[in-house]
C-alpha cells in the first residue's frame, strides 16, 4: 500500500471537486473577522490604510500581514513548542461551504492554516483554453473549471482568510496523475510552466472573470507564494529543483516520520507524516484521502454503517500521534486534507475534534507553513540538528533543560525508522 499513499488516484479527487464546483454558494462571512495570535509573541503591525493594486487589481499591496507572529529563537534549555500545521489541498468555496466553516473553527480554537489553491479555482469554464498544461492540449484539466459564483465566493475565503493571518500557497492547477502525461512524468521547465500558469490566474481573475469592480485579493502572490504540495504527492524530484530556483521556502509533497524537518534542494521538507493506524498493524499518513482509501478503497461513499468508525479511526491516529510528539521529540505534526465529503463528511468530522482537542493547549502553535518556516529559520542551526536526533517518540533522558542547554550539537544519529510497511 505505499504506493497508495504516494500516488493517490488523481481521478477519485478529480470527480469530487468537479461536482463540488459547480454548485458554489455566497458565503455569510464578515470582512471585519479576525483570529486569534497564535503565538506569545508581538505581532505584525496590520496592514496602513493603503491600497496599492497590482495589474489589473486582482491582487493588492496592503503592507504587513496581519496577525503573523514574529518567531523567536529558543533560549539555551527552553522547550520547543508543539507545532501542528493544517493544511488544505486545492481550497476553494463550494455549496458545502467547507472554506468559511474552517475558517471560522480556526478562529476559534486559535489556530491559522494553510490554503493550497488550485488556480483553475479561479479560471472560468469559457475561459478554460488560456490554461496550457505541460504534456496535455489547452484548455484539460482533471478538475474542471469553475463559475463566476464560485470564483467570487473563493476570492472572498481567500481574501478573508489571509488578513487572518492564514497562508495561501498553491496546489497547482489541473491535478494530472498518474501516467501519460501525469506531474510525476514532468520536467523541470514543466513545473516552471505550471508554476507561473498558477500565479497569472490568481493575479488575473478579475479581468478573466469580468468582475472587475470586486476587492483585490490584499496580497501580492508573487510574494506571497513560497510553498506547494503537488497532486498525488508525485514529481516532487524535479518540482523541488524548480521551485528553488523560483525563491520557494518549503515543499509538503513527501511522506515522512515524525522527525524534526530538515531541508532539501534547499527547501524545508515540510512533508506529511506516518502516524498510527487504530486497529492496524501499520502506520498511516496524515491525510484524509489515504484513510478514506484504506478503509473504504476506491469509493468515496463506502458503508454508511462504518463512516462514524472510520472518522474516529482517522481522529484518534492522528490524536496518537500528536501526543507521540507533544511527549516525544516535539516534532511538528504535519496534516493534509480536502474540503470535501467523503464518507459522509466524516474526516471533516474528525479533522475538526483534533483542533479542538489540540490548538487550545498553552504550548501548542496550530500554524501556517509560513509560519513554522519562519520558526526553523529563525533557530540555531545547532539546537536543529540536536532535535533531528531524537528518534520518533523520543523524549530527551535526561529532560529538555539539559538536552538543549547550550554547547555544540552532538553527532547526528540518522533518520531512525523508515516509513512502516503497509498491509
Amino acid at each position: 500500500m505505499a504506493a497508495t499513499h504516494r500516488t493517490a488516484t488523481g481521478t477519485v479527487i478529480a470527480a469530487v471537486c468537479v461536482a463540488s464546483l459547480a454548485a458554489c454558494g455566497t458565503g455569510a462571512d464578515s470582512a471585519g473577522e479576525q483570529t486569534r495570535g497564535q503565538e506569545k509573541a508581538e505581532p505584525a503591525p496590520a496592514p496602513k490604510n493603503v491600497v496599492r493594486l497590482i495589474g489589473d487589481g486582482s491582487t493588492a499591496y496592503t503592507g504587513a500581514q496581519p496577525h503573523l507572529p514574529r518567531p523567536k529563537r529558543l533560549k539555551p534549555g527552553e522547550k520547543p513548542p508543539q507545532f501542528v500545521a493544517f493544511s488544505w489541498d486545492g481550497a476553494g468555496e463550494d455549496g458545502q461551504k467547507l472554506f468559511s466553516h474552517f475558517r471560522k473553527v480556526a478562529r476559534e480554537n486559535n489556530a491559522t492554516m494553510t490554503y493550497f489553491l488550485s488556480g483553475v479555482y479561479l479560471l472560468p469554464e469559457d475561459k478554460r483554453d488560456l490554461y496550457r498544461p505541460p504534456q496535455h492540449s489547452p484548455g484539460r484539466s482533471d478538475i474542471g473549471f469553475n463559475d463566476q459564483q464560485g470564483i467570487a465566493d473563493t476570492v472572498k475565503q481567500l481574501r478573508l482568510a489571509w488578513l487572518e493571518g492564514n497562508e495561501v500557497g498553491t496546489h497547482f492547477n489541473g491535478h494530472f496523475c498518474g501516467s501519460a502525461g501525469g506531474v510525476g512524468e514532468w520536467s523541470v521547465a514543466d513545473w516552471k510552466e505550471e508554476i507561473a500558469q498558477a500565479k497569472r490566474f490568481v493575479k488575473t481573475w478579475k479581468t478573466n472573470s469580468g468582475m472587475k469592480n470586486s476587492a483585490p485579493l490584499p496580497f501580492d502572490y508573487d510574494k506571497e507564494l513560497i510553498g506547494a504540495r503537488t497532486p498525488c504527492l508525485e514529481g516532487q524530484e524535479n518540482f523541488m529543483k524548480a521551485a528553488r530556483e523560483l525563491g520557494f521556502r518549503y515543499d509538503t509533497s513527501g511522506v515522512n516520520n515524525q522527525l524534526w524537518p530538515q531541508k532539501k534542494e534547499g527547501l524545508w521538507d515540510l512533508s506529511m507524516q506516518l502516524v498510527p493506524f487504530p486497529g492496524h498493524s501499520f502506520e498511516q499518513l496524515t491525510m484524509d484521502y489515504n484513510f478514506m482509501v484504506n478503509q473504504s478503497g476506491a469509493t468515496t461513499q463506502g458503508d454508511p454503517a462504518k463512516h462514524e468508525m472510520w472518522g474516529d479511526q482517522m481522529r484518534d491516529g492522528l490524536l496518537q500521534g500528536f501526543e507521540r510528539a507533544y511527549r516525544g521529540n516535539r516534532a511538528p505534526l504535519i496534516i493534509g486534507n480536502h474540503f470535501e465529503s467523503w464518507n459522509g463528511g466524516t474526516y471533516m468530522r474528525a479533522v475538526e475534534e483534533v483542533i479542538e482537542t489540540v490548538c487550545n493547549k498553552s504550548d501548542v502553535r496550530c500554524v501556517s507553513f509560513r509560519q513554522l518556516a519562519d520558526w526553523l529559520d529563525a533557530q540555531d542551526p545547532a539546537t536543529l540538528a540536536k532535535l533531528r536526533t531524537l528518534g520518533v517518540g523520543e523524549a530527551p533522558k535526561k529532560g529538555w533543560t539539559s538536552f538543549l542547554a547550550g554547547g555544540p550539537a552532538p553527532a547526528p544519529k540518522g533518520a531512525p525508522g523508515s516509513p512502516a510497511a503497509k498491509g
